[in-house]
Formats: C-alpha cells, sequence, structure tokens
C-alpha cells in the first residue's frame, strides 16, 4: 500500500512532467483553438456503433438508431464507418441492409466484438479506430457528427448551425436539462412504447408528446429578442400578416415553392429569413423603427412565437424530434387534431432544405398534414397535462429565513466533527488531489477498475493511472474539450491503462470497482454515488456546488429517510444555499454556519448510501483551507 508521502512525492513527478498543463481548470479561446485544430488534423477513421432492435414501417429501432442515421443523410456525412449492433439473435445482413439510407454502408457486429470502452457504454457511441477514446450517448455523437461534418467541409456552415446559439443545442446532460431529457430521452421512449403497447393503450396521447405540444405555445426568448419584437410590432402597425415564415429571396432565387425542400442549395445553407420568426428582409420604411416603436416599453412588446422546436432557429432538436414525432403521427392520424402546434411543426420543418432529401434517402414518407387552427392558450394548458415526475414541488412554499430553523430541527443527529488526514500539503489544488488519491489507493487492488467521474482536464484519473500501473482506469466527462486534453496529458505520459469516455453519466453502464470524483457539482455527487451503489463499488467523492443541489426526474431530495421525517424539500434547499456560503472572504460566523449546513447535507447523503448496505465516512480533507468545499465521502459496500 502507497503512503501519503509517497503519494505527494510520485505526484511531484507527475505534476512537474507536465508544468503548465496539469493546473488550468478552463481552456483558454488560444488552447481551444489548438485543440480544435488537432482534431480537424486527426484523419485516423471513426467508428460509429448503432443499435438495432428491429423494423417498424420505414424506422429503424431504437429510434436513437432512426435518428443517427437521419443526421447522416440530412449532413451527407460519410466519415464514419457505420456498425449496427443487434440486440436480437435472429438478425441478418440481408434484413438490415435493405432498411437502412440508400448510399449508407453498414456492417454488423455482435455486442462482444465491440471495443472494450465501447462495451461500458450505451450506443449510439463513436470511437477512433483503436484508440481508447470513445463518445457515447445521442446528444454527444450527434453534436459530433455536425461538428466533423463542419471540420471535413467549412462551407457547411448551415450544418454547424444546427447546434445553435453559442453552440449549445442539447449539450446541458439529459440528467439536470428537462429540454435535453424530453428531446433525448422522454419523446423517443413514449414514442416506442406507444407503437408496442396495446390497442386500448394507444387511444390517449402519451404525456410527453403533450408536454412538447405546450412547449410549441409558449412565448420564444432568445438572444437579442427586442429588435426582433420592435420588428414584430413594426410590422403589426403596419397591418403585415402575421405569416408563417417562408425562404427568403437569397435562397428561393429562380425556384418554385415547392421545388425548394426538392432541390436545396449545394451548401445545404438556410436562409436566415427561414431561421426567424421574421422571414424576409423588409423594406426600409419598414426597417426603420417608428418613433411610438422606439418609445415602447420592452414589457410591451409582442412576444415571439415558435417556428422550430427551439424558438427561431431550425436546430439538432428539430432533426431529433422529426423522425419520432413521424413515427406517432403515422400510427395515431386522428390524433392530429389534438396537436395542432405539432402538426404546423411538422409541416414547417419538411420545408427545410434537405429534409425532404433526407427523408427519401431513409425511405421516411413524411405526411402531408392539413393546416389546423390553433387553439386558444388557455385551453392548450389545460388540454397538455405535464407527467407529474416534471412538476415542480411547490410543497412548503412560505418558509422561516435563515438555516438556524432548519438546522434546530436536526439537533438531536450527531454530527461527528470529521476526520483528520495528513497536513503535509503545499499547492491547494495538489492537496485536494492527494487527498483522494491517498483514499482511493487504501483501497484499491491490482486489477480493479476505478472510475474518474465528471473528470474535467484528468487531475485526479491521470494521477491514479500514473501511480496505479496495475489498475485500469476510466475518465468519463461530457465536455469534449476537457477529455481531449486529459487524453493528451496520458499520451505524453505514455499511460496505457487509461480509457476515456465523453458521455452524460446515464450513458455509462460498465461495472467498476473504485468511483472517485474530485468535486462533482451540485446533483453529479448524488448521480455519482447512485452509479457506485448499482455497481457495488467503493467511492471516494468530494462534493460541491451545493446551491445547485435540486430535485430532479430521478432525484428528490431530502435523499434519506431520517432526513425525509424531519424537514421538507424547501427547508433542505435552506441548508444547501447555505453550505454554499464557505468562502474565505465570509465572516467567520458565516463559514462556520455554511460549513455545519455542508455537514448536514453530506450526512443525509452518507444515509441514503447506509440504507444500500454501504459503510460511509464524511471526512474533511487537509489543510481545510485546500478548499472551501473540503468534505469528503469515503465509501465501501458492507
Amino acid at each position: 500500500m502507497i503512503s501519503t508521502t509517497e503519494v505527494h512525492l510520485e505526484y511531484r513527478v507527475c505534476l512537474n512532467f507536465h508544468a503548465v498543463k496539469i493546473y488550468p481548470n478552463k481552456i483558454s479561446c488560444g488552447e481551444e483553438l489548438h485543440l480544435r485544430k488537432k482534431m480537424k488534423d486527426n484523419v485516423a477513421e471513426e467508428h460509429l456503433y448503432l443499435a438495432f432492435s428491429h423494423q417498424y414501417r420505414d424506422s429503424i429501432f431504437p429510434l436513437h438508431t432512426s435518428i443517427s442515421l437521419f443526421l447522416l443523410s440530412y449532413c451527407d456525412c460519410k466519415l464514419f464507418k457505420v456498425f449496427l449492433v443487434p440486440t436480437g439473435e435472429d438478425v441478418s445482413d440481408q434484413c438490415v441492409t435493405k432498411n437502412l439510407a440508400g448510399d449508407l454502408e453498414v456492417h454488423l457486429i455482435s455486442r462482444c466484438q465491440l471495443p472494450v470502452v465501447v462495451q461500458s457504454c450505451s450506443l449510439p457511441a463513436v470511437v477512433v479506430k483503436d484508440d481508447k477514446f470513445c463518445r457515447a450517448g445521442l446528444s454527444v455523437v450527434l453534436r459530433h457528427i455536425i461538428q466533423k461534418t463542419f471540420e471535413a467541409d467549412p462551407s457547411k456552415k448551415d450544418v454547424l448551425e444546427l447546434l445553435g446559439f453559442k453552440k449549445t443545442c442539447l449539450k446541458a446532460c439529459a440528467e439536470v436539462s428537462q429540454w435535453t431529457r424530453l428531446c433525448e430521452i422522454s419523446i423517443p421512449l413514449a414514442v416506442e412504447r406507444f407503437l408496442t403497447a396495446s390497442p386500448e393503450h394507444c387511444q390517449a396521447i402519451p404525456p410527453d408528446i403533450l408536454l412538447l405540444e405546450r412547449k410549441l405555445g409558449e412565448p420564444v426568448r432568445v438572444h437579442n429578442d427586442d429588435k426582433i419584437r420592435r420588428q414584430k410590432l413594426q410590422q403589426q402597425k403596419a397591418g403585415a400578416k402575421a405569416a408563417v415564415p417562408v425562404l427568403g429571396e437569397e435562397a428561393t432565387e429562380g425556384l418554385r415553392p415547392r421545388e425548394v425542400h426538392e432541390h436545396p442549395p449545394s451548401s445545404l445553407e438556410l436562409s436566415v429569413a427561414f431561421s426567424k420568426l421574421l422571414a424576409q428582409e423588409a423594406p426600409d420604411a419598414i426597417n426603420r423603427e417608428a418613433p411610438h416603436v422606439r418609445r415602447t416599453k420592452t414589457s410591451d412588446l409582442p412576444l415571439l412565437d415558435h417556428v422550430f422546436a427551439e424558438g427561431l432557429y431550425f436546430t439538432v432538436a428539430d432533426l431529433v424530434l422529426l423522425p419520432c414525432i413521424h413515427q406517432f403521427l403515422v400510427s395515431s392520424k386522428k390524433q392530429v387534431v389534438n396537436l395542432p402546434l405539432i402538426s404546423s411543426w411538422y409541416r414547417r420543418v419538411q420545408e427545410v432544405p434537405g429534409v425532404k432529401r433526407a427523408a427519401d434517402k431513409c425511405k421516411m414518407e413524411l405526411l402531408q398534414l392539413p393546416e389546423l387552427v390553433s387553439p386558444p392558450k388557455e385551453q392548450l394548458q389545460d388540454s397538455a397535462a405535464v407527467p407529474d415526475e416534471l412538476e415542480e414541488d411547490h410543497e412548503d412554499s412560505h418558509f422561516i429565513g435563515g438555516p438556524r430553523p432548519t438546522m434546530t430541527k436536526l439537533m438531536t443527529f450527531s454530527l461527528s466533527p470529521p476526520g483528520k488526514m495528513s497536513r503535509d500539503r503545499a499547492l491547494r489544488k495538489q492537496q485536494q488531489l492527494n487527498n483522494l488519491v491517498a483514499a482511493v489507493t487504501k483501497l484499491a487492488k491490482p486489477g480493479d477498475l476505478i472510475v474518474d467521474f465528471c473528470s474535467g482536464g484528468g487531475h485526479v484519473g491521470i494521477v491514479l493511472a500514473y501511480m496505479m500501473p496495475s489498475c485500469q482506469v476510466v475518465l468519463i466527462e461530457n465536455k469534449e474539450l476537457s477529455l481531449i486534453r486529459a487524453k493528451d496529458r496520458s499520451d505524453e505520459l505514455g499511460l496505457n491503462n487509461i480509457w476515456f469516455i465523453q458521455a452524460n453519466l446515464d450513458y455509462f453502464n460498465g461495472t467498476f470497482n473504485i468511483g472517485v470524483a474530485l468535486h462533482a457539482c451540485g446533483v453529479a455527487t448524488d448521480m455519482v454515488i447512485e452509479h457506485c451503489v448499482r455497481a457495488r463499488a467503493a467511492f471516494v467523492i468530494s462534493p460541491c456546488c451545493y446551491g445547485f443541489i435540486q430535485n430532479t426526474v430521478k432525484f428528490k431530495y431530502p435523499r434519506s429517510h431520517q432526513f425525509k421525517e424531519i424537514l421538507s424539500y424547501k427547508e433542505h434547499m435552506i441548508l444547501c444555499r447555505f453550505a454554499d456560503q464557505t468562502a474565505v472572504q465570509l465572516p467567520p460566523e458565516r463559514r462556520l454556519i455554511g460549513k455545519q449546513c455542508m455537514g448536514l447535507v453530506d450526512l443525509d447523503r452518507a444515509w441514503a448510501a447506509e440504507e444500500h448496505n454501504y459503510s460511509v465516512q464524511v471526512i474533511s480533507m487537509e489543510p481545510e483551507s485546500c478548499s472551501p468545499k473540503n468534505n469528503m465521502f469515503v465509501g465501501i459496500p458492507t
């Protein structure tokens, strides 16, 4: 077993070897450009793995596979070698290939033939041939396909625009973003269940479809929408028709209206007019705002209506939803009258250049739906019932301010002083790493698989792989550039016992022995604990960002039975907010209250893990000055 002093010395070697690279937590613009250039220069063949269960009508299931193939067709992307991974035993080459996109070459491969790093992930997944870097999960894979398509052909700017404003479309993980979860998980699953349900259960519209209908009726909020809203007011004052956007002159020059989608521009570029609510360039007289329009308060400006799924812009979210909604509408045409906004969206998406061409390639016969009149917003809100699990918790909306009343209710709990560790530390980041590494080395055995969750740039995982060559280490992170930087560091050290997975935590389903996370933000700490409990793995976790803790689809607070008997959700939220108030700049009394609240939140988590037959210690990293968030869990299955 390696002592704490040896951990300190070994890490100094690793730190000196990587000098500057080991410290930055954020990626500078220059470094991002450098990493992007390296990705572009990397011409290694990439393999795309898609699950295949069955075919139903004109789609391949699971729907994640149909969505991935549809995007490849829309982007006209042939950069990936595509493999289908049958989930059953009775699937033949001929059965599969005859139903795929026309010019797409695919190969069948069994689950046991997948690369090791892919076997631990849910599909779809992309991996560079003979490499250890894997991207898994629908949103991550789709975003990667878009990025690679643009890098291979920079003229396809419309493809890059699928990523939306600041390239953030579906970037937030489904575990915390209701919108990403709705598009990536809820609606595909709802449609699959609807199609396989018995006839008597297929009468009602799935709640997630109703939720999408309601969202399409909500006002649009976009960056710098004040100018667009004033233009809309100007047109309303001028008596302009509030028509559905159509393609502008530049995109439609020389084309008849119905030919736009059949013969898109060679770059597939969508005109700005079709991306925004106000479709075409207005005449100068209209563009010049009248004095009464300029004087109008922002609160009095007309709201913007949805054009596409995320608002005014056509994004990858529309391409994710189209195969799903198409299958639902094909199977339940009589429900169209109850979904006027989805019906309008479905018709509008078909007019986007390239969509019908992609549908033809995928043998998807898009429906020609009648134009429906949208009901009043009040009626829409009544009919579109939100699933219970997506409703916000409004329990105890009135509570006494401050943490003391809540803390008083927990006075019967014995909150032991945190355990102590070695004091021989120098730098804050090194101190944090040494605390975690020392704890892991006491738990690890030769041959163990250690997973560094929320790994960032690999500060923890790389040190573990360097110090314990007899163990295998997997880094999981959903930020692509951070993980690429971690791989660069690993390559420079010549490590061969380390793998990298860019994915949200839900897409990792492998078995492992020890889970590690340094400053897992908010709910991420509970997600890591859940993964470890499910795998019956030990864990060493340092929580962070207590103020971001909130109820989600998967997690409800408090976590433990003891805390649930005493505290409401709102009271637990008070503890979380004050647990974030431990910064050095705050008065000592305020920091002390923050530290006590932090301890109570983590005690709740520890007791929740113990309910699953774990022995859990909540200790403090030393010196405590290494981080305001210096608590650390060490959990061992009993």
